[in-house]
């Protein structure tokens, strides 16, 4: 069976491992060019239906790309499925750019406010325009994307080899435009041509409807639009706020968790999320490494939660390292609402939302950092924050690591598959195959499966890893087994 049979049959039965290829890159350095710092891509998503990507960079840059084999695509399933050879990868184009936030100075606290876009979200399509929201440390945007007509018109009085617009002229209707007469005057014009439409084209045009601003004294770690279309969330350090799309003068604070004197302080929000289909529910993370699921039906300002997701404290002394490593640095609800998954410095974590004894499952991300925990506190690397992703179907997660590395992990039940790829032409390249493990219980208590950290190669060694290139953003298709994730300015994309 080649690689392409594998494929198909990896997609027919999702029991199966996944076979990961190069799809595309957007941005690609050459060796040894220099990385500009506004350059650097620090936001990542796809829409709703996954023909549209959106990234945000450093630089306050949107960019958007659109699908290009689903339009190409024609005729029915069943003809494709007759067709003897392998469907093509999907396949982005870049659609357009635009400038969303521009640096910024806070004057009554003498803060400057840099440009970097922290998170974007898709809303939902109206009349063939794209909708996003996209923010920054202090100011959130909502965008207008549509493609506008553009008439392309020939000059007045131009001579035919020099006519702009990428036209030509238009003949007269009696016949034509004269030939020139050499008895004009030097320099002079022969005859009047008229301004002629000379072509319709599409450009896609960008604006923004609504500024949300004035809202947050902390820096915006998240946004989440709400499944009822009208409503979404901020959340910073200490508050959470709830905003109308169309209301970009009020907002209502839903969260507060600032104690009445700072040095009470104790934990701060990381990360919030709406629930994908119930429009009352949401959740958000601490840097404490709990999750709290509130229901906004209970009252105005939901100080206390419906439940909460931490894992039971494990026996044994802790280090001075061990709450710092507990952050929860990114919250990804499944399609379908029921499970939530997290991620800390050293593990990814699979909960059910009607258990909240302990996650289902809790994946080592790179467990051979430990011993190295002291090194990456003085290097600052101990505070990355690496999102998550989860597959349309639920059945596989991702997140990133070092050395522009990302692990992609089957979290249905039973499923011990695991994959170590990197963000490059060759994802494979550094990978080795992970050994047979022997079999362990499975704890009757807290139903909690472990596994990631058996992984060997290049990987699994500690020092071969580059700190100072990290995969921080990466987003799931939401519909097919396709990720995007961001190495410094380039974006790569890879299918199975």
């Amino acid at each position: 069976m080649n690689g392409d049979d594998e494929a198909v049959a990896a997609s027919a039965d999702p029991s199966l491992p996944l076979d990961w290829r190069f799809s595309q890159v957007f941005g690609e350095r050459s060796a040894g060019e220099e990385v500009q710092e506004v350059d650097i891509i620090s936001a990542i998503e796809f829409d709703h239906s996954g023909d549209h990507l959106a990234t945000g960079d450093r630089g306050g840059r949107v960019v958007l790309f659109e699908r290009t084999d689903a339009k190409n695509s024609s005729g029915a399933r069943r003809d494709l499925e007759e067709t003897d050879y392998p469907l093509r990868h999907p396949e982005f184009r870049y659609k357009t750019e635009f400038q969303s936030h521009d640096p910024e100075f806070d004057y009554l606290k003498s803060l400057e406010i840099e440009e970097k876009i922290n998170k974007i979200r898709w809303c939902q399509t109206a009349n063939g325009a794209l909708f996003l929201l996209s923010t920054n440390d202090k100011t959130i945007k909502f965008w207008k994307v549509q493609d506008k007509k553009i008439k392309k018109i020939c000059d007045i009085n131009s001579d035919p080899s020099r006519a702009v617009g990428n036209g030509t002229i238009a003949t007269s209707v009696n016949g034509g435009v004269p030939e020139a007469n050499n008895s004009f005057i030097p320099g002079g014009i022969s005859s009047l041509r008229l301004p002629v439409v000379t072509s319709h084209e599409s450009s896609p045009v960008a604006r923004c409807r609504r500024v949300y601003s004035h809202a947050h004294d902390y820096h915006i770690n998240s946004i989440s639009n709400n499944s009822d279309g009208e409503t979404f969330i901020s959340a910073d350090d200490l508050r959470i706020n709830l905003w109308n799309l169309e209301i970009s003068n009020q907002s209502f604070n839903i969260v507060d968790v600032k104690p009445a004197k700072m040095e009470d302080l104790s934990e701060v929000i990381t990360s919030a999320e709406f629930h994908p289909t119930h429009c009352n529910m949401l959740a958000y993370s601490s840097s404490k490494g709990s999750i709290r699921l509130i229901d906004l039906r209970q009252s105005a300002l939901c100080d206390s939660h419906s439940k909460l997701f931490e894992e039971p404290e494990a026996a044994g002394p802790k280090s001075f390292f061990t709450e710092i490593i507990a952050s929860v640095s990114d919250i990804k609800f499944a399609k379908e609402g029921r499970y939530l998954l997290s991620r800390d410095y050293m593990t990814l974590k699979l909960w059910d939302i009607n258990m909240d004894s302990g996650p289902v499952a809790t994946f080592q991300v790179h467990e051979y950092l430990k011993p190295k925990l002291c090194d990456l506190y003085e290097n600052d690397s101990i505070f990355d924050k690496f999102e998550c992703c989860i597959s349309g179907n639920g059945l596989r997660a991702a997140t990133g690591s070092y050395s522009n590395l990302f692990r992609v992990f089957g979290v249905s039940p039973g499923s011990t598959e695991t994959a170590t790829l990197e963000a490059s032409r060759n994802p494979t390249r550094r990978h080795i195959p992970i050994p047979s493990r022997p079999s362990r219980a499975l704890s009757s208590i807290t139903r909690v499966v472990s596994r990631g950290s058996e992984s060997s190669g290049v990987d699994g060694n500690s020092n071969a890893l580059d700190y100072t290139t990290k995969l921080l953003h990466l987003a799931w298709h939401p519909n097919e087994n396709s990720i995007a994730c961001a190495a410094a300015n380039s974006l790569y994309m890879y299918y199975a």
